[in-house]
């Protein structure tokens, strides 16, 4: 009796002891866990913090374009020399319209220029400029059989061609047209169906985009025509996305506002202004 006695005290003691050992143990491997998961914290931190800025554009002569495979334009250069004066050296991306919109309003600290700032976009992003002021007209052939010469006459032209996306078509939709071939997938496609007669009218570019393509295009001086309609009239921008640190934006700011005290903007737009005239 006493032997089962004392077997029983050595087993509960035994029992005692192991639990002890299991729940020190398990102590322990929560205790570790604990670190481990506050340690891969602090490293998705840096790194979100360390995720470098990019800077994107889509193709939009003379502001942004591609020229024998080098990223160049007004706009680009004013970028330029931003990031020259505030030390930074961001990757810059030519991109398709939609997808550069996509990857601003998406991918973390993100930078596009140049982009009009409506209304409906100013609460999606942060901004610094503006860059230039810049107008949008209609263009038909200076031969037409019927210039056009009012919105009444334009909202009933027989077809009005736009690039397939962006702010001109949805624009035009907003204020009635109903006439809109939104098939162009590039500026350069505008003007050459405007030459083939396979629209009446084409609306997509400022005067100097004008200028660039039919430079570019060979198309004779006097071959176009511009309907007096002023479409839009906006500032372009440069807008970054809504995570970008605002000191970044103070410093950009800063550096803009430099380039257009010491005359150097100004420069940068004559010269592009020169380029795309006749």
């Amino acid at each position: 009796m006493l032997d089962a006695c004392q077997y029983l005290c050595f087993s509960c003691s035994s029992i005692r002891l192991l639990l002890g050992y299991r729940a020190t143990h398990q102590a322990e491997h929560v205790k570790l866990l604990i670190r481990t998961v506050v340690l891969f914290c602090l490293l998705i931190g840096t790194f979100a913090r360390a995720e470098p800025y990019q800077v994107v554009t889509e193709e939009w002569a003379p502001y942004n374009y591609q020229e024998n495979n080098q990223l160049t334009g007004l706009a680009t250069e004013v970028v330029r020399a931003i990031m020259a004066l505030t030390g930074d050296d961001f990757e810059m991306v030519l991109l398709p319209s939609m997808r550069a919109t996509h990857v601003l309003q998406s991918r973390p600290k993100t930078i596009m220029y140049s982009i009009f700032r409506t209304a409906e976009r100013e609460p999606l992003y942060k901004w610094v400029g503006p860059i230039v002021e810049e107008s949008i007209y209609p263009y038909q052939l200076a031969n037409a059989p019927q210039p056009v010469t009012s919105l009444e006459q334009l909202l009933h032209a027989r077809k009005i061609t736009t690039r397939h996306a962006g702010l001109v078509p949805k624009m035009l939709q907003s204020l009635g047209f109903k006439n809109l071939d939104r098939s162009a997938n590039a500026s350069q496609q505008l003007y050459l169906m405007l030459l083939a007669g396979r629209t009446d009218i084409i609306i997509g570019d400022t005067g100097a985009g004008v200028a660039h393509y039919s430079r570019q295009l060979n198309i004779a001086p006097g071959t176009l025509r511009q309907v007096p309609i002023e479409i839009y009239r906006a500032s372009l921008y440069i807008a970054f996305s809504l995570d970008s640190d605002d000191e970044v934006i103070a410093a950009w700011s800063s550096a803009l506002e430099q380039l257009r005290q010491s005359g150097e903007l100004e420069r940068i737009r004559r010269r592009y202004e020169q380029a795309s005239g006749p």
